[in-house]
């Protein structure tokens, strides 16, 4: 069966293909407006039309920044109608008395009463288009939930209803409210989207489609039309499977994953090979108790426009230029200085794609605009716009190893993204990182990770106490693989995990937990950890597992051990370009075209690596080899 991952971006939509035996690329603008439309050009890029999409999106992420989400209505225990507006003491900023956290998403909130709620009448909603049910206690009072659900769905007919229970099923009652309201105000515009999608591709012989999890994997359409919430990081989600994949392949036992797009970059840390998670993460200031990769994104891409604030100093985003008019050097009408300008102002880029050329006189015109403001000429402007948004870049890896106790120094920088190979090697310097590793299909690495990327069905279930361990990990182990099995047909392994904490702690870390694992061990790793994450631990005290967690994982369409050997093109002799380095100077730089070059080449800078959908610079004193899998491993 050939397959297609097609990841939508905020400025590209890319796709691989995957027939069984080549991989098939291609990179079109997005089309903000309808994802879908992105999506149905890019496969008709591709030779023949695959039976299988595997899909990355951020309709949901979208949605709710932008604040599209349906009119919700949240029905909840009596007396805490006001959880969501409470919330916890949490300030958004410490010190700014004039921020303040968002709105509750559900603007009608009932209650229903304690000691029997699952009778009497819900009462007036307010013509709602999509309703919530989060009670008190609803991680253990399923089917209390459900009868509400039921009475709610005579009342209101065709509205969907979303059940804390069914959504996250642990304990935290604001959270899991607010991961409950979330996905319900979501679920309307998901669906939407995912039905258009449906008929587009299936008018095309598509006869699958699965769409990317935040935690990594993949489901289904109907699943991801009824649980949106799981998906709101289904975006970058894949690239850092792809980067996982890699590093374990390449034996990295520490990497960070670098993923520069046109709008953001994300970042995130790999150990081992394998990607870290979370269970709880802010999006756009509202808590959702979902499992996802652990990444952090700041606005920092391509398009990110260069900017003056009131106080004379230069900035860089998070303002994009999107797609469209994009920056100025693509000639699409934008006047306004991005990265991608700046970056041609220094003879970094040169062509952008097979098909489309840059206009350099307009990316030094927005430039020179620029630098009238701050009083630089276009190039300093350019090189002011580099640094900056380096600095940005940088915090960001930085967030995700040393604030998390990790030492970056040793570790590698996978860096992928149609801007990442740019930045890359200044970044991994700056951070005294072991070298920066620039994949083959960089430009369209995410889309590669949709292939790479397994069926997953997530299940979590909090505890009141030890006793009943026993019987979480097998209802989450029997849940997750009974879902696997409705999903796609076929079993695959479980893997669980248990939420621990010190009795009085108010936070948790997560462990594997093993086959026969007594509690005692399971104490052990948390004790590791915490030493790991904290600087001490306490083994002497008294420890309590809160949440058990399960993830049946099935088979990908690619494995990576499968993607086929590089195809080395025709050696071609270097075309020289002069670009202006990290430090000012100007230099005559070779530009080599990546198709040409073969394992175990290696190019010293300053110089450039094209290739379709990507371009990788070399700052003088940088050296680049060729890896057997087409990996471009810088070092210095």
């Amino acid at each position: 069966m050939s397959s297609a991952g097609v990841d939508v971006g905020g400025t590209f939509t890319d796709l691989v293909a995957w027939d069984g035996r080549t991989l098939l690329v291609a990179k079109v603008p997005s089309t903000p407006d309808d994802q879908s439309r992105g999506v149905v050009a890019a496969l008709e890029r591709a030779t023949e039309q695959p039976d299988g999409v595997l899909h990355g999106t951020t309709v949901a992420t979208n949605a709710l920044l932008e604040r599209r989400g349906a009119r919700t209505a949240l029905v909840t225990t009596s007396g805490f109608e006001d959880v969501l507006a409470i919330g916890r003491q949490h300030r958004p900023s410490l010190y700014d008395s004039m921020v303040d956290r968002p709105e509750p998403l559900a603007q009608r909130r009932v209650g229903v009463d304690r000691a029997s709620p699952g009778s009497g009448a819900v009462a007036d909603l307010d013509d709602p288009e999509s309703i919530a049910v989060s009670l008190l206690y609803g991680y253990r009072m399923h089917e209390m939930e459900r009868s509400i659900a039921e009475r709610v769905s005579q009342a209101y007919p065709g509205v969907p209803v979303s059940l804390s229970s069914e959504v996250v099923a642990e304990f935290r009652e604001f959270e899991r409210t607010s991961t409950t309201v979330l996905n319900a105000y979501l679920r309307p515009a998901m669906s939407r989207y995912l039905e258009r999608l449906e008929r587009a591709l299936s008018s095309r012989g598509v006869a699958e489609v699965a769409v990317m999890r935040s935690s990594g994997g993949l489901m289904s359409l109907t699943d991801a039309g009824q649980l949106p919430a799981a998906a709101l990081l289904s975006g970058p989600a894949g690239g850092v499977v792809a980067a996982a994949e890699l590093s374990r392949a390449m034996g990295f036992e520490r990497a960070i994953s670098f993923d520069m797009g046109g709008t953001s970059t994300d970042v995130s840390r790999i150990e081992g090979g394998a990607a870290q998670l979370t269970f709880e993460r802010p999006v756009a200031g509202y808590p959702c108790r979902m499992p996802s990769v652990d990444i952090h994104t700041v606005g920092a891409g391509g398009g990110s426009i260069g900017w003056r604030d009131s106080g004379g100093s230069l900035r860089v985003g998070p303002q994009s230029s999107g797609a469209m008019p994009g920056p100025a050097a693509y000639g699409r009408g934008g006047t306004l200085p991005t990265v991608t300008d700046a970056n041609v102002m220094l003879g970094r880029i040169g062509a952008l794609g097979r098909s489309l050329s840059l206009d350099g006189s307009a990316a030094e015109r927005a430039l020179a605009d620029l630098g009238d403001q701050i009083g630089l000429s276009p190039a300093a402007t350019a090189r002011g716009i580099v640094t900056v948004v380096e600095e940005t870049m940088a915090g960001a890896i930085r967030k995700v190893s040393v604030e998390e106790g990790v030492d970056p120094r040793g570790a590698v920088l996978i860096a992928f993204g149609g801007a990442g190979g740019l930045h890359a090697a200044a970044l991994a310097r700056r951070l005294d990182m072991e070298a920066a590793v620039i994949p083959r299909l960089a430009g369209v690495f995410s889309a590669l990770g949709l292939l790479l990327s397994p069926p997953r069905i997530d299940v979590a279930q909090s505890i009141n106490d030890l006793n009943e361990l026993a019987w979480a990990a097998e209802s989450t182990h029997d849940a997750a693989l009974d879902g696997l099995v409705a999903a796609t047909g076929g079993t695959g392994p479980v893997d669980q995990l248990v939420d621990l904490r010190y009795v009085g702690q108010s936070h948790e870390l997560t462990v594997a937990a093993r086959p026969g694992d007594a509690v005692d061990d399971l104490a052990a790793r948390f004790h590791m950890l915490h030493r790991s994450r904290n600087g001490f631990a306490r083994p002497d005290d008294p420890v309590e597992i809160v949440t058990v967690r399960a993830a049946a994982i099935g088979e990908p369409a690619l494995r990576w051990d499968d993607v086929p050997p590089i195809a080395t093109g025709e050696p071609s002799k270097p075309q020289e370009r002069t670009i202006v380095a990290a430090d000012g100077s100007r230099h005559a730089a070779a530009v080599h075209q990546r198709g040409s070059l073969a394992t175990g080449n290696e190019i010293f800078g300053p110089a450039v690596i094209e290739d379709g959908e990507s371009t990788t610079y070399l700052d003088p004193g940088d050296r680049a080899t060729v890896a057997a899998n087409g990996s471009l491993v810088i070092e210095w």
